[in-house]
């Protein structure tokens, strides 16, 4: 593979990784959320992410994220050793990657 290529790849993967966890109610895109109690199951009521949860989640993607690129960086040649700082400056990245899903999720106007 191309370097140009997978480090294109990892940037695409990261910016749908960063909006994931906004796009929907469900874990991850595919675990469903156990519902609440009986009266929210018979209402058809599917249960909301927490802020926190959601947060957990974006964590989680992140390493996601950084362990695809680590591969990717393996298959092409040797893999270069990073300090804190480019893991504060990466975080930093992700978080404004996960912006416009953000922006959907709590500051759009519902009408």
């Amino acid at each position: 593979m191309d370097v140009s290529l997978a480090g294109w790849l990892v940037v695409a993967v990261a910016l749908a990784a960063a909006n994931l966890p906004f796009a929907n109610e469900r874990l991850f895109g595919c675990i469903p959320l156990p519902s609440s109690g009986k009266a929210s199951l018979q209402a058809g009521q599917a249960r909301t992410k927490s802020f926190f949860v959601r947060l957990l989640e974006l964590l989680v993607l992140y390493f996601i994220v950084g362990a695809l690129a680590w591969l990717l960086e393996s298959t092409i040649g040797n893999v270069f050793a990073q300090g804190w700082e480019f893991y504060a400056i990466t975080g930093c990245l992700f978080l404004v990657l996960a912006f416009p899903g953000f922006v959907l999720r709590y500051l759009r106007k519902r009408r």
